[in-house]
């Protein structure tokens, strides 16, 4: 497999403007919509077509379920002050609870995904999510929370995950962006999440600026140029790719030794993070080669 490396000090434009919006937040109801057509259209005649075709009617799933699902309960006045006082992320998921809302949607995203054409194994792990008792749910919610989900149970996980994407979704889309702060490399401002790729924008207020993304609740947050989204550093950054495809990129890191793509969604707006993310895999396999771990996270991805 060739590939091709980018060293750090490679011309890059920054941003046009001097303040772009440090957060933007998601758009539940076009979200999963959108993600689904990329899925598709990734699809075509990839060696993966099965698996994004199963994707993409599970992100229809996502954004069907949405469909007249009662509000997702809020953090208080009182605890969001505090969030934004303490520098943390309003949305805790390290104390998540299932509310009625969730509740909801993961049993209708568990009703509709038993239509989507998939194979036995995976067939099978849902069942396992649909007959799982409380205690079983709330387990694999906390292992998909803590980026803990065991190899010997990804399939089920994958529902999970795809349930807690929108719950936070939604949840998030109703924060206030200019409220939001920093909490750290490598975590979203509104949940705390890792992000699951970063983007090169072309929005008008943007335009060539870097957000990453969220690989829970889909947040965007504006994160500067040739810095790990991990760590932090800035020594050591280089960026490769795979030789027919120039707009998603890893950017690998020799302090950590991670890297987390990068897409050019100014040269591509239907770029999606998750979506060009599994279909990239060619670029993980690519980078492992030389000895680098993924530092982002992508429930779709999971074993990989």
């Amino acid at each position: 497999m060739s590939g091709v490396s980018t060293p750090r000090h490679e011309p890059i434009p920054i941003g046009e403007v001097a303040e772009p919006p440090f957060a933007r937040l998601p758009d539940p109801s076009t979200l999963f919509e959108t993600r689904a057509a990329r899925f598709r259209s990734l699809a075509e005649g990839h060696q993966l077509g099965p698996y994004l075709n199963f994707l993409a009617a599970l992100s229809l799933v996502q954004h069907e379920v949405q469909q007249g699902l009662r509000s997702p309960e809020m953090p208080g006045a009182g605890a969001l002050a505090r969030a934004k006082e303490h520098g943390m992320p309003p949305l805790d998921r390290g104390k998540f609870t299932a509310d009625a809302a969730f509740d909801e949607a993961l049993d209708r995203l568990v009703a509709r995904a038993d239509s989507i054409e998939m194979p036995e194994p995976a067939r099978v792990a849902l069942g396992r999510v649909s007959a799982a008792d409380a205690g079983q749910r709330a387990a694999m919610l906390r292992a998909v929370l803590d980026d803990a989900i065991p190899v010997e149970a990804l399939a089920e996980h994958l529902f999970i995950a795809a349930a807690l994407q929108v719950h936070y979704a939604r949840q998030a889309a109703l924060l206030d962006a200019k409220s939001l702060r920093e909490v750290g490399d490598g975590a979203c401002p509104s949940c705390g999440g890792a992000p699951v790729a970063s983007l090169v924008v072309g929005w008008s207020g943007a335009h060539n600026s870097r957000y990453c993304v969220c690989s829970l609740c889909a947040t965007q947050w504006n994160y500067v140029r040739i810095k790990c989204t991990i760590c932090g550093s800035t020594k050591g950054i280089s960026y490769q790719h795979v030789e027919h495809d120039k707009l998603v990129r890893a950017e690998t890191c020799d302090t950590c030794h991670t890297y987390v793509k990068i897409l050019q969604q100014i040269q591509n707006p239907a770029l999606d993070p998750v979506a060009d993310d599994v279909a990239s895999l060619a670029l993980d396999l690519l980078v492992r080669e030389l000895g680098y771990r993924r530092g982002a996270v992508n429930p779709f991805m999971l074993g990989y």
